[in-house]
């Protein structure tokens, strides 16, 4: 669950930075449509890892319970949170 919500949390990260005062939600999620299509990808990618068998034996890891990834997901979420709102903080002292 460790791993999942690090890995969450990344990619909450990487969209949060993408500009160092704008927020996300002016900016628009489809603005970067690659950027977009990254964390796509690394979350399928993620979900292959902890539930397709073959891959949970190459990378030791084994199926969440079904509210562990809802978990994972909600805890992942701080960081974009702080990002966003240190963005806003520098954004009102200008």
């Amino acid at each position: 669950m460790i791993f999942t919500t690090l890995t969450l949390s990344q990619m909450g990260h990487v969209l949060s930075i993408r500009s160092s005062r704008g927020s996300l939600f002016k900016s628009g999620l489809f603005s970067n449509n690659a950027l977009l299509g990254a964390v796509l990808l690394t979350f399928i990618l993620q979900m292959a890892v902890v539930y397709v068998p073959f891959l949970q034996v190459i990378f030791k890891t084994v199926t969440l319970p079904p509210v562990d990834p809802l978990i994972s997901l909600v805890l992942s979420t701080v960081v974009f949170w702080v990002v966003e709102l240190e963005k806003w903080f520098l954004r009102q002292r200008l």
